[in-house]
């Protein structure tokens, strides 16, 4: 897979890979994807501060980048 997501990848690396990913945090309830403070945060610390389990997170947008290939 062209581009892999882990709990350590960046916020703002995500919507830079695809910005539709932005839907798939929000959907999950991560509705601050577009405050400029959560672009350098990692997928895990903003799970965290979401109380999202941030493994099912990455398995739900690796899921959709694979689709996309």
């Amino acid at each position: 897979m062209a581009n892999t997501v882990t709990k350590d990848t960046k916020i703002g690396d995500l919507l830079m890979m695809d910005r539709n990913i932005a839907i798939l945090l929000m959907q999950a309830g991560m509705h601050c994807v577009g405050c400029p403070s959560s672009a350098g945060e990692t997928l895990e610390e903003a799970s965290m501060v979401h109380g999202m389990d941030a493994n099912k997170l990455v398995d739900a947008i690796n899921d959709y980048l694979s689709k996309k290939q």
